[in-house]
Parts: structure tokens; C-alpha cells; sequence
């Protein structure tokens, strides 16, 4: 199998961050991260270092586990904002990232919205809780309006992409804690019941890992989408048009490579990427602690 940097060399998983963000109380109650007022933006390829994205989404997820603070939750949440922007779960959710060119917005399942569908203002709206953007649509045509000079440099760097992604790096736009608690805590869950799989498979615990496979197998999602480019040759590019796709699909990949998966240490149960399919623990510190 083709190591994940390698299998990914060519995307479009460009992101955009700001340099700080903070946790604001909408009207309605809930909880939001957006930029902070005189944030800097910047534009980054999380396919850098793919690795050390998933492994930091993860450990916010074993925070949540642990039941750790809502304080230090949130001091986590933002320390990952600041590094990697926020996940982009607007254009995540949508059966497809174009969702500003159709009359509604259609919903697959998911863990947030019961509707199947909703007016596309609509559903901007929720992530715009405090400043609603100047948008306006009618029929299939949209534009939306802003004189914040970065947000207009987002959109000129975006501007091949959905109309939506530019839309997330706006200074308004805002993600609820409740929802990217909910995120980080289902990737940990995949990867925790993915080694509690392989613990009682090779105990043959066979109910054990009929549960597992139930467990697993309501981890679904969208998957990225794909186009050709005619650049030194024929080479085909992955679209990710949300943060959240791109982890998402990294950690499947890394947790079913055949070479270097994705592993828990037995020990102290960190998540690391394996040297080889049957290492099981992250230092030489923690197979010495086990064995003591």
C-alpha cells in the first residue's frame, strides 16, 4: 500500500486558519469558535504532515474520554483551530460541497440535523450565529458580499472551489462546541474500537468482535471526489473542500494501512503510528513499563 503522503501527493486540501480564535455565546445559547476580531489569516496543505493532523484530532477526542475539564476542552479546541483552522463542517455535511448553487440543501444522515433538507439561507445561517453574511440568493444564482480584505483574499484563492468553502473562512462563521465535541470524540471511538477489535480477535472473543464490527460499521461519511489534471502527465488530484473529509478519510486510511497503521499504545494508551503491523507500543519506555 502506498504511504498516506504519498497516495495523497497531489490534492486540493488547501485550508485556511486564523491566528487566534475565541469561544463566543450566541443568542440562542449555544457555544461557538470563530476568528478572533484582528486575526491573521493564512493558507496551509494539511497533506504536509498528515500524520501529526490526525494524531492531534485524536488526542482531543481522548480528552473527551477522559472527561477532562470543559475548560481545558476548549483550550485544546482552540489550540487545534489556531494550528489547522476550523473543520469546515458547513461544507461537510451536504450530499455535495455545491450546495449554494440549488434551491435546498439535502442532508444525509448525520449527527447534527434531523432535516433531510432545508432552504440554503437557512442552513448558512447556523453557522453564522451572531453576524449573518451578506448573502443573497435567488433561484440557482447566489453572491455574497464582504469588504474584510482578507475574506476577500480567501475568495480569490478559493475561487475554482464551491462558493461555500470561502464562505467558512469568513470572520463570522463560527462552528458549535457541542458539534465539534461530538466530532472528535467519534474519531477516538474508531480508533479505540478498532484495537478492542483486534485485542478480542486474537483472544477469539468472537461476540466481542461481532459487536465491534456493528460498531464500526456505523462510521460512514461522505467520501472526497476526484478529478484529472493534465500537468507533466495525466495525474489525478483529490478534492477535499472541508477539514473534517480530510481527516476523516486520513484516519481510515491510516488505521487500515497494511505497513504503518494507526495504533494504541497497550501501555498508555497514546495513539502512534506503528513501525510495522505487530508493534504495539509507542516508546521502549512503555514495553519496558508492561513487562516489569
Amino acid at each position: 500500500m502506498l504511504a498516506v503522503r504519498d497516495l495523497f501527493a497531489h490534492t486540493s486540501a488547501h485550508w485556511g486558519r486564523y491566528s487566534e480564535y475565541e469561544w463566543k455565546t450566541a443568542p440562542d445559547g449555544n457555544c461557538y469558535l470563530l476568528p478572533a476580531e484582528k486575526a491573521k489569516p493564512s493558507v496551509y496543505d494539511p497533506m504536509k504532515d498528515p500524520h501529526t493532523l490526525v494524531i492531534d484530532a485524536l488526542e482531543i477526542g481522548m480528552k473527551l474520554f477522559r472527561r477532562e475539564t470543559e475548560s481545558e476542552l476548549k483550550r485544546a479546541i482552540k489550540t487545534f483551530a489556531e494550528k489547522y483552522g476550523l473543520l469546515g463542517i458547513m461544507t461537510a455535511l451536504p450530499t455535495t460541497p455545491d450546495f449554494i448553487g440549488y434551491e435546498k440543501v439535502y442532508l444525509p444522515k448525520n449527527p447534527f440535523l434531523r432535516n433531510e433538507t432545508m432552504e440554503t439561507a437557512d442552513y448558512i445561517n447556523l453557522f453564522f450565529p451572531f453576524v449573518q453574511p451578506d448573502f443573497r440568493k435567488k433561484g440557482v444564482e447566489s453572491v455574497w458580499n464582504t469588504e474584510d480584505k482578507y475574506e476577500i483574499a480567501f475568495a480569490m484563492t478559493f475561487q475554482t472551489e464551491p462558493q461555500a468553502k470561502a464562505m467558512t473562512f469568513m470572520r463570522n462563521y463560527g462552528e458549535r462546541y457541542d458539534w465539534l465535541c461530538k466530532l472528535f470524540k467519534d474519531w477516538a471511538a474508531l480508533v479505540i474500537t478498532t484495537q478492542f477489535y483486534l485485542d478480542d480477535k486474537e483472544r477469539k472473543d468472537t461476540d466481542a468482535v461481532a459487536l465491534y464490527r456493528k460498531s464500526v460499521a456505523a462510521f460512514d461519511g461522505n467520501a472526497p471526489t476526484y478529478h484529472i489534471e493534465l500537468r507533466d502527465k495525466p495525474t489525478l488530484v483529490w478534492d477535499f473542500h472541508s477539514l473534517l473529509l480530510d481527516i476523516r478519510f486520513l484516519l481510515c486510511l491510516l488505521l487500515t494501512d497494511d505497513q504503518t497503521p494507526l495504533r494504541l499504545c497497550k501501555y498508555c494508551l497514546k495513539q502512534f503510528i506503528a513501525q510495522n503491523p505487530e508493534t504495539e507500543y509507542c516508546s521502549d519506555a512503555c514495553r519496558n513499563n508492561i513487562t516489569e
